[in-house]
């Protein structure tokens, strides 16, 4: 669908003073080169000037056939034929040509003779360039300046070549003072062989690739940065040209599906292709099969090609048009430059056109149909720019819009289509906009913002009135005859078919010639100036506001502010260079005192603050029209009203209802108030614009009451008038968790505390945390209090509310169970929840507590290794403190060292060795705890004792309890030898206790290897010492019940004690007889 909008793109046209009859034109470099026909010489004029006065011209070689001019490079390229030979030559600096003396090389392809070298920089060289073939058309790569030649079945392309010149004579530099300002300043792009560049070079071409297309009659061709089209008649495709890393890889032909050739027998038969649209990968699947050609030359750069488009039409599709009008035309690739991507385009678009429709693609960064236009009549001729298509029929010009900002919008910013920003979508419907009339146009090319048309009156087209005047008469004569017998033509079709013939005006036809008209010439050459982006964006929006008037919800709003929202985007994606080519906004640049450098500056950031300006309230009307959409639409109203700049107020006073009309809301409204109330920003509303959300939710959407009320940005509501919407909720809804919670916290607003203890004694405890779990707003305020901030990798930083303050003094397990859960549903992180409890000033009490709960419900190994140590440091700190007397307050931790065991599977139970070297009573309760849960954590079996070695120094080992945290790490780490040894001289009442627990299995050798001997010989050296004798009485049975009779006796010791150990020895030869 094409939307028709009488907006005017054009603002003035001027007549081009031309002699001849122009039969071709081209323009670049800011010149316009006019042939005339039949003829061989080249005009070129100024177009940056008023008037566009004659800037220079020249000869050429042979009748010019077809001419292009190349931007990189400032030469132009022609086909020209002369004697029945077609030739293929290129113009370079053609600008020394302007006072029609200066001299002219002619040369051949890559012949760069001694005296052409000299003077290449200073005068017009024409380069000959051999073809093996007809060349049919030519191509400029406006990227690299490469050239693209099409034959009948081959396209070779070219690359330019720079030749720098150094060593210029003085004459050189005579030649350059003396030429006109104009010469430069007719070239704004400032080329490689303008006469301003101190640098002069010498171009040339070097023959690169030769691609041949036998199963395709060329009829043009495009080259743009890599990417190649060709069109026949009914096809179009379009390749990617790019330097292979394997040449073996660019040897091999592409293999492509062939179709099967018709039988001999079938010549008599036409056969219809038909429609195929192949895209990207699929493109290759096409029946037109492409080799490349070497150029045998060893240090040329080696090329791969891909197929990327691949387009092929049914001649059915051309209603209304005779057969030879059945043609591909004006193709073309396009690239866009952005200030983000000054040499490698940032987009690149294909556009082809038929008769009666065109076909805008995207190539880069995928192929993608962006829009097909549907022209009102048959189109000769199309051509594109950055935000508007030009198309010709014979007595008009008619633009349309592109897609192209919207392209590189996303180019330049992936993320646009998100809740932030948003822009109109790439494949939005075209428009056009209004119709300049002409008669007899033939061509149309485009400069910047300026159309160049070449018209030309048919000579036939005078006689025409006369001729439709002569066949009314021939049909009123012949119906009298017809009636006056009786006889009715219109109930006859074969009579009103021979009345349609105007067969009796044939000897009338002949006339006397026709004098010649005085009056002028029938042709000329107009230069159209198309207005602004900006003032087009500007005519949109006042045009735009009848729609507002009459209705507000059309889709027609919406796609013209949408329209003029891409022109805007496309006014701020220009380069520097097309601002200062004439590009600029015109209600800057034509400022007074904008000559100097900081002027210019200073208007360039005024153009840009103004575009911006424009975007956003270009943005807010977007938003309003998305606000009221339907449910497909409606989320794009968030991101344009948050382009938009507006406060939440402004955004509430464009939506609310009219007085007259229904107290309505739209859903685009509510979704943007509703992600807006989601979000964590500092940004607190009034009071009022904070009872009026909550009054617009409660007629629209109450279920979302609770959301609402919970959002930060809502703290300054009424809690009288809200507490009393949120009863009369719960009177039609019914109870809810979360109803109930946010009552209680309007209730403890206002100092209700007795209703506050009746709401939260509603629920059981765990309800209340699922609860919490289903709205985190109610406890923490900011960065983790959105459903599901916590999965982001930076942590900001949250707040308690007041009702999480409440909760630390009235009900701290309440809100430590609450926090854990919103740890482990990833609404909150780990130091977030850190924060909250320091803020709490609960960082020695809940803030451990909360630690513990953690490891009884976490299941992520990271997380558990960090609390194991934090809350082992913890316990370090409370033993350290009260050694030293400083304790922290008393304080009942919500779980004791008994729960932890019975509930952790981290705390392990105490080991039984350890119940000897504990006080009982010689320490205080709190004492006690930290010690019990500091030794159930080292004998558990995740702490990572490692971690925790260099804390446990501040502690002394001068204490039984200090002794059994320093031996209960030695042991972890497997160093039994050495705890024995201390275990024997701090504490040998408990090595029969350790040995039994510690020395088993694998250990269970060290009874006699490590335990046996060391208490040999501590009681040979204190023979009274009752403690060791019984532990070495029960070493000697374990031993004697683990090893046989001949290990039992190397053990017994040579001292004369043998008999001591006798009967444990007959003990081990009876067991091992009776085994």
């Amino acid at each position: 669908m094409v939307h028709v909008y009488n907006c005017h793109p054009f603002k003035s046209q001027q007549i081009v003073q031309v002699e001849q009859e122009p039969g071709l034109v081209c323009c670049g470099g800011g010149a316009l080169f006019v042939v005339a026909t039949g003829g061989c010489k080249v005009e070129v004029y100024n177009l940056e000037k008023e008037g566009c006065p004659l800037f220079c011209r020249f000869a050429t070689m042979g009748t010019v056939k077809s001419i292009q001019h190349s931007k990189i490079g400032d030469y132009l390229v022609t086909i020209e034929e002369k004697n029945n030979a077609t030739y293929l030559r290129a113009y370079t600096n053609w600008r020394y040509q302007a006072e029609e003396k200066g001299r002219v090389g002619v040369r051949l392809l890559g012949h760069l003779l001694g005296g052409a070298s000299v003077w290449g920089g200073v005068q017009m060289e024409i380069i000959e360039i051999p073809m093996s073939e007809r060349p049919i058309a030519v191509s400029c790569c406006p990227v690299t300046g490469d050239l693209l030649v099409g034959c009948e079945k081959t396209v070779v392309l070219f690359t330019l070549s720079r030749q720098n010149q150094q060593n210029l004579n003085q004459s050189q530099q005579s030649v350059q003072n003396s030429l006109p300002n104009s010469q430069q300043s007719c070239n704004p792009s400032q080329g490689p062989t303008s006469v301003s560049h101190p640098n002069l070079s010498i171009l040339d071409f070097e023959r690169s690739v030769i691609l041949h297309l036998p199963k395709m009659s060329l009829k043009q061709v495009a080259l743009c940065g890599g990417y190649v089209a060709v069109n026949a008649e009914l096809e179009v495709l379009v390749l990617k040209l790019e330097a292979a890393s394997d040449p073996a890889a660019a040897e091999e032909p592409l293999e492509t599906s062939k179709s099967a050739e018709p039988p001999q027998d079938q010549d008599d038969f036409l056969l219809i292709p038909r429609h195929q649209e192949l895209l990207e990968s699929k493109a290759k699947d096409c029946d037109i099969l492409v080799t490349m050609e070497k150029t045998g030359l060893e240090d040329q750069a080696q090329y791969q090609f891909s197929y990327i488009l691949f387009r092929r039409f049914s001649p059915e599709f051309f209603q209304g048009c005779r057969v030879e009008e059945m043609q591909i035309h004006s193709l073309q690739l396009y690239p866009l430059f952005t200030s983000n991507s000054l040499e490698d385009p940032t987009c690149v678009f294909c556009f082809f056109s038929l008769p009666t429709a065109g076909y805008l693609y995207s190539l880069k960064g995928g192929v993608e149909l962006l829009s097909a236009y549907q022209y009102p009549e048959k189109v000769l001729q199309a051509v594109m720019s950055d935000h508007l298509l030009h198309v010709i029929t014979k007595n008009a010009l008619q633009c349309f819009t592109v897609r192209c900002s919207a392209v590189a919008a996303r180019m330049e910013d992936p993320y646009i289509d998100t809740t932030m920003k948003a822009c109109p979508p790439s494949t939005l419907e075209v428009c056009a906009l209004r119709i300049q009339l002409f008669i007899g146009l033939r061509s149309v090319c485009v400069y910047n913002q300026r159309v160049i048309l070449l018209s030309a009156a048919d000579t036939e087209t005078q006689q025409e009135p006369e001729r439709r005047c002569l066949k009314l008469k021939e049909n009123s004569v012949l119906t009298g005859i017809f009636l006056a017998v009786g006889i009715d033509p219109a109930t006859t079709p074969a009579l009103e078919n021979l009345l349609s013939r105007p067969f009796l005006s044939r000897k009338w036809t002949i006339s006397s010639p026709k004098e010649t008209s005085t009056v002028g010439h029938g042709w000329n050459l107009y230069v159209v100036d198309t207005v602004h982006p900006f003032t087009l964006y500007q005519e949109m929006v006042e045009y735009s506001c009848r729609y507002v008037q009459t209705t507000p919800q059309s889709h027609s709003l919406r796609h013209l502010l949408s329209e003029a929202h891409l022109l805007l985007r496309a006014c701020l994606l220009q380069t520097p260079e097309q601002k200062q080519s004439g590009q600029g906004d015109p209600a800057v640049s034509s400022k007074p005192g904008s000559n100097g450098a900081v002027d210019k500056n200073s208007a360039t950031q005024a153009n840009r603050q103004e575009l911006e300006e424009a975007l956003r309230q270009n943005s807010a009307q977007l938003g309003d029209c998305f606000s009221r959409a339907s449910q497909k639409d409606c989320h794009l109203a968030l991101p344009y009203y948050k382009m938009s700049g507006l406060t939440v107020a402004e955004v509430i006073s464009r939506n609310r209802p009219p007085p007259e009309g229904p107290s309505s809301y739209g859903l685009g409204f509510l979704f943007y108030l509703k992600l807006h109330l989601l979000e964590e920003t500092e940004q607190h509303l009034t009071q009022e614009e904070a009872d009026e959300i909550i009054y617009i939710f409660s007629q629209s959407e109450p279920f979302l009451l609770v959301s609402v009320c919970a959002s930060p940005c809502m703290i300054n509501c009424s809690a009288t008038r809200t507490l009393q919407i949120l009863q009369r909720l719960e009177d039609t809804a019914g109870v809810s968790v979360p109803l109930t919670i946010i009552m209680a916290a309007m209730a403890l607003r206002l100092g209700k505390q007795q209703d506050y203890t009746e709401l939260m004694e509603r629920h059981a405890e765990m309800q209340l945390v699922y609860g919490f779990i289903e709205e985190p707003r109610l406890l923490l305020h900011g960065g983790g209090g959105g459903g599901g901030g916590g999965g982001g990798g930076q942590h900001s930083q949250v707040h308690p509310t007041s009702l999480a303050r409440q909760l630390a003094n009235t009900q701290p397990g309440l809100l430590v169970a609450a926090m854990v859960a919103l740890h482990e549903n990833c609404k909150v992180q780990l130091e977030q929840a850190d924060f909250v409890f320091k803020e709490l000033g609960c960082e020695n009490t809940l803030l451990v507590d909360f630690w513990e709960a953690m490891l009884m419900a976490s299941s992520q190994d990271a997380v558990i290794q960090e609390l194991l140590f934090r809350v082992a440091s913890v316990y370090i700190d409370r033993l350290t403190n009260s050694i030293n007397g400083s304790g922290a307050p008393k304080y009942k931790s919500l779980k004791g060292a008994d729960d932890l065991i019975t509930s952790c599977s981290h705390y392990g139970a105490l080991y039984p060795w350890l119940t000897v070297l504990n006080p009982t009573h010689s320490t205080t309760s709190e004492h006690q705890e930290a010690l019990h849960k500091l030794q159930s954590l080292l004998c558990g079996p995740s702490l990572s004792v490692g971690s925790i070695v260099p804390l446990l120094e501040r502690l002394s080992g001068e204490t039984l309890w200090g002794f059994s945290l320093h031996l209960l790490c030695a042991t972890r780490r497997g160093q039994y030898e050495s705890s024995i040894e201390q275990l024997l001289d701090r504490c040998p009442q408990a090595i029969i206790a350790y040995a039994n627990h510690q020395l088993q299995d694998k250990y269970m050798t060290l009874w006699w290897q490590k335990l046996l001997p060391e208490l040999c010989k501590r009681t040979r050296a204190a023979a009274d010492n009752g403690i060791l004798l019984g532990a070495l009485k029960e070493t000697l049975v374990v031993v004697a019940m683990e090893t046989s009779p001949a290990e039992f006796l190397e053990l017994i010791p040579d001292d004369g004690t043998a008999s001591y150990f006798l009967p444990h020895l007959l003990t081990c030869s009876q067991r091992h007889l009776m085994a």
